[in-house]
């Protein structure tokens, strides 16, 4: 037994010790947090998660996976190393949010149409928030703004799609085994490119006659688990709020509030946006409704952006789902968590660049702070353009995550040389 493995039982003993006389100490305090992590739960993610959990089931009993995913391999494959299956993973990432892509990643896995790095590099891009909690809930319901939903849009999905082309660096140049369900990549005639679609459907039809089940019985399990996949998704919810609220009451959390704090402030951004970014830390609803309720002089801009980082980030909540749905296959967690958070600094960074023009201002944020408050502070280029600045940023940023990538791989291959 490792050292770290021996100690992490009694640390983890511990917290939870720790916890629960905080829930002694607080009762009302976690009664309400936990009535509030139920709201959320049932009156937000319930009703927009569960129809797409069903319908993803359906569709992968269907052998919709395989149509689709023999019409994207020419795609998916040059562009971010995985194969057209993962198309499907994307939209339906896309389109129905977290926990979604990491739901499917792991059944792709798990019938042997991905490989381990493969996977990795899926589920880092495609956990995402779905368009009607970006735009119903944070855009119109917190910042009471339809507008927002533009920007906020194109920075978190635009955001991810570079986060997809970073994860292309990720893993070993060819993969250590094939999946035995996707036959190995061979030049193509100009016949079987044509026959692309009759291929796909080809594909379809045997994975339906492979699936086996009635449409009853189909029906029937997919319900099943994407029952027990909701309430999943919603005890840890609740468990992130009560968790939060305790540890603010008892003022365990003032060392992480001035830490954020302080690195607000470096970066020119508002301090009061600390609680917000605190609150999405661990659950993703409660920090979006902070940005949104932010006090009011601060720049519409700021808040998007944080709110933005929050939707990508996801919160330890989302985490906590997306690690338990990995905890049945070989994917690890830790490239997800690195992605997740390179995603929040890209979304943030996208706000800010695409904020007036999508917008329709062409007044500079970067202009020192009038309104701000005095926690406000200017950043370093504060008379340069908006646009200019953040996107000579983004682009500096991504170079930088190539060239570690890069070096990264140098490194390994190095040291491989000496085994």
């Amino acid at each position: 037994m490792s050292l770290i493995h021996r100690w992490s039982v009694p640390v983890i003993a511990a917290l939870l010790s720790g916890l629960c006389l905080l829930l002694v100490l607080y009762p009302q305090a976690a009664w309400d947090a936990g009535i509030r992590g139920l709201a959320i739960w049932w009156d937000v993610l319930f009703p927009s998660l569960f129809p797409f959990f069903v319908i993803s089931e359906l569709l992968l009993g269907f052998g919709i996976v395989h149509f689709i995913g023999t019409l994207l391999d020419p795609l998916m494959q040059p562009v971010f190393r995985i194969p057209g299956s993962g198309g499907f993973v994307a939209a339906m990432g896309y389109a129905s949010g977290y926990p979604i892509g990491a739901k499917l990643t792991a059944k792709l896995y798990q019938e042997q149409l991905l490989t381990r790095e493969e996977g990795e590099r899926l589920v880092a891009f495609t956990t995402s928030s779905d368009p009607i909690f970006l735009i119903g809930a944070v855009s119109v319901g917190f910042f009471h703004n339809p507008q927002a939903a533009l920007v906020l849009a194109s920075a978190h999905y635009g955001g991810g799609l570079l986060v997809g082309l970073l994860m292309r660096f990720h893993g070993t140049k060819r993969p250590s085994r094939l999946p035995k369900s996707r036959p190995s990549a061979e030049p193509q005639s100009t016949e079987q490119r044509r026959s692309r679609l009759r291929r796909a459907l080809s594909a379809m039809h045997h994975a339906r006659i492979q699936d086996g089940r009635r449409l009853g019985e189909l029906l029937q399990q997919s319900i099943s688990s994407s029952l027990q996949l909701i309430m999943v998704v919603g005890g840890l919810v609740v468990f992130f709020s009560v968790m939060l609220e305790v540890t603010t009451r008892a003022g365990l959390m003032g060392g992480l509030y001035a830490g954020v704090g302080h690195l607000l402030g470096m970066a020119g951004i508002p301090m009061q946006l600390t609680e917000a970014m605190i609150g999405g830390l661990f659950e993703v609803t409660l920090g979006a409704r902070g940005a949104g309720s932010a006090g009011e002089g601060i720049p519409l801009e700021y808040k998007l952006a944080a709110a933005a980082f929050i939707l990508s980030w996801g919160g330890l909540s989302v985490h906590a789902q997306v690690a338990s749905i990995l905890n049945d296959t070989p994917l690890r967690y830790l490239p997800f968590m690195i992605a997740r958070l390179v995603h929040g600094m890209l979304a943030s960074i996208l706000v800010l660049c695409l904020y007036h023009p999508l917008m329709g201002s062409s007044m500079s944020v970067l202009a020192p702070f009038k309104d701000t408050g005095a926690d406000a502070q200017p950043g370093l280029f504060a008379y340069v353009s908006l646009q200019i600045q953040w996107l000579l940023l983004l682009l500096g940023l991504l170079l930088l995550l190539a060239g570690a990538a890069s070096g990264w791989k140098r490194i390994k291959l190095y040291f491989s040389g000496w085994k």
